[in-house]
């Protein structure tokens, strides 16, 4: 096993390798910014490296710093969790240039992954379902393009092969407007990810949100473990996740899952991934794979039993997966609801201190989170603070425990987004499940 490790991250996922190392005999360094001395990984790490000022620019995404800290502090691997440089395939490629352990899939793999178009080729090749398109880049030939998009069938979605998380995209319901379309997101695709290149897909309307977790060795072993729901989305930015997923067979589970982990054997993945897919009237296309551990992935575990954080450790150690596929078994539901500091009504950020915190127990709760009593909540990151997980044995006990749990929670001197939570968890179309992406924020007026 690894004797120690960067935790190259912060906040509750930061703590959550950081709990993950202590089970398995890990020892830790935690990096972080000036303004990230009081975050309880830190406290608790066996050692810790200061690695610039508050802005991320200039500590949690400065590549030198975090491998200059594995370097002084004789660490063997890093681990960059989930955001800041977890999928940029050039920091994984510096890490094991340096002579370290990347605690994820090699720099090829999170490059062909990281470009929708080479992405879909791949997807293709290894026989998962995809969304009807042009199957690769589009070029300058207009009336080429203005014909491609007449045979899909409009609507249509325009979108940079570098983008993701919402950005870079533009759809398009007629041919009056495709070309100008094409253009502007040529040039903003350009501007934000350095990569004008942009692809045309088939414009889906009311689909769902829904992906496969999966787990791939170094040996040629790969597995799934299922699927989560995460169509409760605002501005494509995921707010409530469930596993599994309302509605969908243990047949099209296990044939769809089989699928994606084939293509993990093929592409020789390896470390934990996501297939993201889009879901419309029984079938899937696949969007995009993110290779790394997902915000989400609580759910997963506790539907499965499997310590996802661990499995990565081992992968990356060399380990072969701990699991086969015939032990991975579904038991009951799990919701997951991301907690902001926020105000619930316009989702401005609340930074500041917290006066008082009361978290929810019970049985089936689970909360990831690394606030506590007088942890000021800094300006500088994500507004998410924790993460309030509730399992039952039916998808109806998970809710209810989930509604528990929210009007037990108390977090006092910043707002936070636990108000919309309860909205949500209240709403019927939510309980009845299947809920299409475009649902909250239509009919919850958000």
């Amino acid at each position: 096993m690894i004797e120690k490790i960067v935790i190259a991250n912060r906040g509750e996922i930061a703590l959550r390798i950081l709990r993950a190392c202590r089970e398995l005999g890990i020892k830790t360094v935690a990096v972080h910014s000036e303004a990230d001395r009081d975050l309880k990984h830190v406290r608790l790490a066996d050692e810790t490296v200061c690695i610039g000022p508050a802005p991320s620019a200039g500590s949690y995404l400065q590549i030198h710093s975090i491998i200059s800290a594995a370097e002084v502090t004789d660490a063997v691997a890093i681990h960059p969790g989930y955001g800041f440089l977890s999928e940029n395939a050039d920091f994984a490629e510096r890490v094991e240039e340096s002579g370290f352990i990347f605690i994820g899939p090699k720099p090829e793999t999170i490059r062909m992954m990281g470009d929708k178009i080479t992405a879909i080729e791949a997807m293709k090749a290894a026989g998962v379902p995809c969304v009807p398109g042009s199957d690769g880049p589009l070029d300058g030939n207009e009336a080429r393009t203005l014909q491609m998009a007449k045979d899909i069938g409009y609507p249509v979605i325009i979108k940079a092969a570098g983008g993701g998380g919402g950005r870079g995209m533009r759809v398009v319901h007629s041919e009056a407007t495709l070309l100008n379309a094409i253009s502007l997101t040529k040039a903003e695709a350009g501007s934000a990810f350095g990569n004008d290149t942009v692809y045309m897909e088939k414009y889906l309307e009311n689909p769902r949100h829904v992906e496969f977790q999966v787990l791939s060795d170094t040996l040629g072993n790969a597995i799934h473990l299922g699927e989560r729901d995460c169509s409760m989305q605002r501005r494509h930015q995921k707010v409530v996740e469930e596993a599994p997923a309302p509605g969908i067979s243990e047949e099209l589970r296990n044939r769809l899952g089989e699928r994606c982990a084939e293509a993990c054997r093929t592409i020789g993945y390896r470390g934990a991934g996501t297939f993201e897919f889009l879901y419309e009237n029984g079938e899937f296309y696949f969007i995009e794979m993110n290779t790394r551990v997902q915000v989400e992935h609580p759910v997963t575990e506790m539907i499965t039993g499997v310590d996802i954080v661990k499995e990565q450790l081992r992968i990356a150690a060399g380990e072969a997966l701990a699991y086969k596929q015939s032990d991975i078994k579904i038991r009951g539901h799990a919701i997951e609801c991301r907690i902001n500091a926020e105000d619930p009504e316009t989702f401005m950020p609340c930074p500041g201190n917290i006066t008082h915190l009361h978290i929810p127990g019970g049985p089936g709760i689970r909360v990831d989170t690394h606030i506590y009593d007088g942890y000021r909540v800094p300006p500088y990151y994500d507004s998410m603070i924790g993460k309030l997980i509730a399992h039952g044995e039916t998808r109806e006990s998970a809710l209810a425990r989930m509604k528990t749990a929210l009007s037990e929670m108390v977090i006092d001197g910043i707002k936070t987004n636990i108000p919309l939570q309860q909205r949500i968890m209240q709403d019927e179309a939510f309980a009845r499940g299947g809920a299409n992406i475009h649902y909250l924020e239509k009919k919850l007026g958000i």
